[in-house]
């Protein structure tokens, strides 16, 4: 057995401590671990300082924009530790209870999933959001990152394992793989990995899913669009389709592609060009949008750039004639991630959110919205565009399955069998299960 085998079996082993851990553990070392980041700033820089010198030159320019850290990003990420233990603890909260007779009571009841096996590229913030959603709902974990931020995940990993033990939390549950043989040896863990989270490129997360037995969570691309409606309002339209692309463009929830009404194409397209333009946005646009953005360098969109997804300061742009074109060609060129209509029309709106088919439907803001930390889940695990077990950003909800708790009193089947059967009652009932 391997090193990387053995260590993740002693965590799927842990795993069972974990689901049993007191509340009051998991937030001391929750403070523990924020503490811990701030009293080695200093420390993490430098090591992440060396992994961004030795990828300059080397990979692309969004990875080394997710690379780097900043005192800013350690902040968020103090805040973030911090917002995970004032969140309640999911572990043992009751989901329903059904009186199946008297004195016969069934309580669906949450718990951890088990072992969580997460490979990521270029991010190493990933280690303490997913590590602290991780211990907060009494999961297992193993982390497999990317060379490129080798240094950057170790010393953030030890720095918090070491807080977490420090508070009453077992080392053993937390695994970090460096090698990149151990994304291979990870892949065939599936009598050990429960679940495997994968964060990256698009080509990244499908090799993750089309070669592994174990279940798989996550989105394979990003392709967000924003419709400008026919009843828009322009200032709305103009600030929420800049925000969408620039402010993070590499962000899987960037807008990629932008629709807009051909009734207010010609007052939308020369503004918003503009903007753009001051901005560095490259535009690659159809030949509707061209008439009404003379003077700007354009270029022409190819077939390709509808399914396209840039991670950069790159757009497609559309001309189209109803919001029912836009929800089709959303429908049939998105990734179902996060799209957004721009429109002060109700009835368009709610015919919006009810038709496009993706994990995250905005109204009339950035689609730079769709973030587990912004949707106030504490910290993110991952985006799932699937629509099994959990959908759209996912904090602990993604790391939660649930069991079933029947308590009787002494009752059998046989009495509730044949001609004198007793008659099930199946009442959902106000009843809690306390672990």
């Amino acid at each position: 057995m391997t090193d990387t085998v053995s260590e993740i079996r002693d965590a799927k082993a842990a795993a069972l401590e974990m689901a049993a851990l007191d509340t009051g553990v998991k937030n001391s070392a929750l403070n523990a671990m924020a503490e811990a980041l701030e009293a080695n700033r200093s420390v993490i820089l430098e090591a992440n300082a060396e992994d961004v010198r030795d990828s300059e030159g080397k990979v692309p320019a969004e990875i080394l924009s997710r690379l780097r850290l900043s005192d800013s990003k350690i902040s968020d990420m103090v805040f973030s530790l911090k917002d995970v233990a004032a969140l309640p603890d999911p572990v043992g909260e009751t989901m329903s209870a059904t009186e199946l007779d008297e004195n016969l009571v069934l309580y669906q009841v949450r718990c951890p999933i088990g072992m969580i096996g997460v490979i990521f590229e270029s991010r190493p913030d990933v280690v303490p959001q997913i590590m602290s959603l991780c211990l907060k709902s009494g999961n297992s974990i193993a982390f497999k990152g990317g060379s490129e931020a080798r240094r950057s995940n170790r010393v953030l990993f030890d720095i918090l394992r070491d807080a977490a033990v420090s508070a009453g939390v077992p080392g053993k549950a937390f695994v970090l793989m460096e090698t990149r043989e151990d994304i291979a040896e990870i892949l065939k863990l599936d009598s050990y990995i429960d679940l495997l989270i994968p964060r990256g490129s698009y080509s990244f997360v499908r090799y993750i899913q089309e070669n592994t037995r174990i279940p798989v969570l996550g989105h394979s691309a990003g392709i967000c669009h924003i419709y400008v409606d026919a009843d828009a309002d322009m200032d709305t339209a103009f600030k929420v389709s800049l925000d969408s692309k620039i402010q993070y463009p590499a962000a899987c929830n960037a807008a990629e592609k932008l629709l807009v009404n051909s009734k207010v194409a010609r007052y939308f397209l020369p503004r918003m060009a503009d903007l753009f333009a001051a901005n560095g946005v490259e535009m690659r646009v159809d030949g509707r949008c061209k008439p009404h953005m003379l003077g700007f360098d354009v270029k022409d969109a190819s077939d390709d750039d509808w399914y396209a997804e840039y991670d950069s300061r790159i757009i497609a742009i559309k001309v189209v004639d109803s919001a029912d074109e836009a929800i089709d060609f959303i429908n049939s060129h998105g990734s179902h991630h996060t799209d957004c209509i721009i429109s002060e029309n109700e009835e368009r709106q709610r015919d919006f959110v009810r038709r496009v088919d993706s994990a995250d439907v905005f109204i009339n803001a950035s689609t730079r919205f769709a973030d587990g930390y912004r949707f106030g889940k504490g910290a993110e695990v991952g985006i799932s565009t699937g629509k099994v077990h959990a959908r759209g950003p996912m904090g602990m909800d993604g790391l939660m399955i649930y069991k079933y708790v029947l308590v009787g009193k002494g009752q059998t089947v046989k009495e509730y069998s044949g001609p004198d059967a007793k008659k099930y009652t199946h009442r959902h009932i106000d009843a809690e299960y306390r672990l």
